[in-house]
């Protein structure tokens, strides 16, 4: 059975006809049920982070805030000349503009069993879609997708660079000399069409890796309360004020949850019902979109998706192609940027695949 993503990219790639609901949405004398929607993606990060509106498209977010210990000692009558002072600076943003087109044939509109409807219910699974897939590209972006070249022999690769393989796309992990592909040393990020989706911007998990803390613990075999604790000790105290948040997928969670249920059954005793959902006693926020090898260790509203604009669908039924082809067009517009506030309050836990 296909997955809602990608019947969605069916829909987003062609027009959505009569001929694409053969597996019971032609309205039948007999039928009068509904669609089950498939609604079964869910954004659970987004709400939680920051989101700022600015007019323009490329610019700088100021920054201020005060350093701590600027009490000083007060002495009678006398002025030292000690002044406290604030500290000032800039995130730079650059958003970039991003459409999720798609059509739908009149005859669809006319001949299947939701009936005008179908109109809303189309436009409320792509306006659910754009909000998953918007997610992933906070989180998973790479603009050196952009760049990806058929894996070849004859190449070296610098971990980062990412290749096409077997119809799939990799990243690679550490260096690789020339020679056969092995698999080893690099991570499925998709497939191979997965390239035009990923290179729009560099996501919050690339620019953590490269300005945030970071805890490699990719040789281990399994998880352990060592790992959450040697992460929250990679970040400054002063960011540790009960506002960090655990962000990981689903999997690892569960992941996590057997470890522990593991060691209660083999070591007997028991392990206290916060710890499965909140390591070091900071919450867990589950993201679909997260893959399994890393987690993220920050304050989510240190994350921040700038825009420029809010989003935009543009619908037409009206003009000579339309009229002629017996469609509706559909184009939801709009534009962002993913950054970060401080990247000296975020961790990524680097952990085996």
């Amino acid at each position: 059975m296909p997955t809602n993503r990608e019947l969605l990219m069916r829909a987003a790639g062609t027009a959505i006809s009569t001929g694409s609901l053969t597996g019971g949405g032609l309205l039948q004398p007999y039928q009068a049920r509904q669609f089950i929607q498939q609604t079964f993606e869910a954004t659970n990060l987004a709400p939680l982070v920051r989101h700022e509106m600015r007019v323009e498209r490329r610019g700088e977010i100021d920054k201020i805030g005060i350093a701590p210990r600027l009490l000083r000692e007060k002495k009678e009558n006398t002025d030292d000349g000690y002044r406290a002072s604030v500290a000032t600076s800039q995130i730079s943003f650059s958003t970039t503009p991003v459409r999720l087109p798609w059509e739908v044939t009149e005859e669809t509109l006319r001949q299947n069993i939701e009936g005008e409807n179908m109109n809303k219910v189309i436009t409320d699974l792509m306006t659910a879609q754009l909000g998953v897939d918007l997610e992933d590209l906070y989180l998973n972006g790479d603009e050196n997708a952009g760049k990806a070249k058929t894996f070849s022999q004859s190449d070296t690769y610098s971990a980062g660079d990412i290749v096409t393989y077997n119809k799939k796309l990799y990243k690679f992990d550490i260096a690789h000399s020339a020679g056969a592909w092995t698999g080893t040393d690099a991570t499925l990020i998709g497939e191979d069409e997965d390239a035009d989706f990923l290179k729009v911007n560099d996501g919050w998990i690339k620019q953590i890796k490269e300005g945030g803390h970071i805890l490699d613990k990719s040789t281990e075999d399994e998880m352990s309360l060592d790992m959450f604790y040697q992460m929250v000790a990679s970040i400054p105290n002063k960011y540790n004020n009960g506002k960090l948040r655990w962000l990981m997928s689903p999997r690892r969670a569960q992941q996590w949850e057997l470890f522990l249920l593991n060691l209660v059954a083999h070591h007997g005793g028991a392990v206290p019902d916060n710890m499965y959902t909140a390591p070091v006693k900071i919450p867990t926020v589950e993201c679909p979109s997260m893959s399994d090898d890393v987690i993220l260790l920050t304050d989510p509203k240190n994350l921040i998706v700038v825009n420029s604009y809010t989003v935009k669908i543009r619908s037409t039924n009206t003009d000579k192609e339309s009229i002629m082809m017996d469609k509706r067009f559909y184009v939801a517009h709009l534009d962002y940027d993913p950054i970060i506030e401080e990247k000296d309050a975020t961790g990524i836990l680097l952990l085996k695949r």
